[in-house]
């Protein structure tokens, strides 16, 4: 295989999943990548591993560009399984390297790997390295997104290996933004963007903020910006860090997810006359069902959107067991910035558009009250009522939507 290079001498050695199709929960119907890089210089650097699985498939790579026994020093960013669990593979072939981490890093490491034979160096940000030519700064993240987190900026290339953040769960056979953006297209990759920012960093919004500042404080411009899962920015390193500084200030469109469940019916019937006032207000609105679309599909489109209403038949006196996953997780990610509502229907008892504004109070959300409920399936009446529930929300929507443009 012809190696894949970013710049004269700096390499990607990483491994394509083309099948995984749940990273923790997460849906990746596009399958990832694990990314880690081969830097050749006077004393050769790898920036990360992978994942065990494709631990083989790495030191494949690394073997095509030189022999592994020659690495000097071994640079983990991230502990996470998906990158640190190939590290025993690489260290057996190298096991003069030493491991620059920080030093949470280490302490979560050393409960995966005895690391006692192995010559490790705990950094911080500031820490550099100079390997020859070249010189690598360490710039701690923690909780971007775990603890351990660090990013390694290579000044003289003005490659910014970015771990975590910056990446998309993308398997293709392009490596970088402008093949991307031949083969397919930058919206696709944008849209890739948000999904996984929504669906693992959402909390972060503030770490991430004020790492950037940091980052630009440092003087740190990078050319090419490297993380460990999907694509790597060469053409637009611009786009991608202007999309988290938007995100992280909870940039959202001017719409409303409807997201929802239904056992007979006919919660979906109220969703659908309350997505038409919502339209006759000038909102855009979509409508997703959760026993219908990926969990992590939902929860992108929650984040998307302005406002977002909750439809939940009532089971047992709660929530349905779908839309009460849905809110789980998305108290999780701890959003913040939406409007939020809900609706349902009932049989003999209500409860669940009860249980969905105590779940908006414990998130701390701005909500739209009161809920509206039906009988049974809904009447005429009920129908106008629906209709003009969505009209009244989506008001509430664009006057909410003012405070963030």
């Amino acid at each position: 295989m012809k190696p894949v290079e970013l710049t004269e001498g700096v390499y990607w050695v990483g491994a394509v999943d083309w099948a995984v199709r749940d990273f923790h929960g997460y849906e990746t119907t596009r399958g990832t990548t694990y990314n880690n890089y081969l830097i050749m210089d006077d004393e050769p650097t790898l920036v990360d591993t992978v994942k065990y699985d494709f631990a083989d498939v790495s030191i494949r790579h690394i073997r095509n560009i030189m022999d592994p026994a020659s690495i000097r020093h071994v640079v983990i960013n991230h502990i996470e399984n998906d990158h640190a669990t190939g590290i025993d593979k690489v260290m057996a072939l190298c096991p003069g390297a030493t491991i620059y981490i920080t030093d949470k890093g280490l302490k979560g490491l050393s409960r995966f790997f005895d690391l006692s034979a192995w010559k490790v160096r705990v950094v911080k940000s500031g820490d550099t390295l100079n390997i020859g030519r070249r010189t690598l700064r360490f710039v701690e993240t923690p909780m971007l997104h775990w603890p351990d987190s660090m990013m390694t900026w290579v000044e003289n290339d003005r490659i910014l290996f970015s771990q975590d953040a910056f990446g998309q769960h993308i398997a293709s056979a392009a490596r970088f933004d402008d093949e991307i953006a031949t083969c397919e297209s930058m919206a696709m990759l944008d849209n890739a963007v948000i999904d996984y920012y929504a669906n693992i960093l959402m909390p972060f919004g503030n770490i991430i903020k004020s790492k950037i500042a940091e980052i630009v404080s440092l003087g740190i411009d990078p050319a090419i910006i490297a993380p460990d899962h999907g694509i790597i920015w060469r053409s637009h390193p611009g786009r991608v860090l202007q999309s988290y500084l938007d995100m992280a200030n909870g940039k959202a469109d001017l719409r409303v997810a409807i997201i929802y469940d239904t056992m007979w019916h006919s919660t979906e019937e109220m969703a659908r006359f309350i997505a038409q006032g919502i339209k006759d207000e000038g909102v855009d609105a979509a409508i997703i069902k959760l026993r219908a679309t990926p969990m992590s599909a939902a929860i992108t489109e929650f984040w998307k959107s302005r406002g977002c209403l909750i439809g939940s038949p009532t089971l047992n006196n709660i929530m349905f067991p779908t839309v009460a996953e849905f809110m789980t997780h998305v108290r999780g990610l701890r959003p913040k910035n939406r409007l939020v509502g809900a609706f349902g229907s009932y049989g003999w008892g209500g409860g669940a558009v009860k249980d969905a504004y105590e779940e908006f109070k414990r998130m701390r959300l701005d909500m739209h009250e009161p809920g509206l409920q039906v009988l049974y399936k809904p009447s005429a009446g009920d129908e106008a009522a629906c209709y003009e529930f969505g009209k009244a929300f989506a008001a509430r929507v664009k006057e909410y939507h003012t405070q963030f443009s």
